[in-house]
């Protein structure tokens, strides 16, 4: 066995014994901390949002969500006509808050 092949087994077994992170675990993750809140009670679910807000776009694609944890803002994101629209809605009443292109 050559040295290069020695090496190769020693690096692939300790990237194999290294703990495996999850994203979706990590406490700065945005998704992570939208379900966090929303299980103490302090925003709505996603789900309920896109429930208020999708039906007043009508003639929009939507794209998807984010969610800014430290504003408790989703922001929904549509496309019209090739333009993007982003929509913030206020994650704990379900308001929308502000609208741009």
């Amino acid at each position: 066995m050559t040295d290069m092949n020695r090496l190769m087994i020693i690096v692939l077994s300790a990237l194999a014994a290294a703990p495996v992170l999850s994203v979706s675990a990590d406490p700065g993750n945005a998704q992570f901390q939208a379900r966090r809140d929303m299980r103490a009670g302090n925003v709505r679910s996603l789900r309920e949002i896109e429930r208020l807000v999708l039906p007043t776009r009508p003639g929009m694609e939507y794209l998807g969500p984010e969610y800014d944890p430290v504003a408790m803002i989703y922001r929904l994101k549509f496309i019209r006509d090739g333009r993007v629209v982003f929509v913030d809605v206020d994650a704990r009443s379900g308001n929308i808050i502000g609208q741009s292109r």
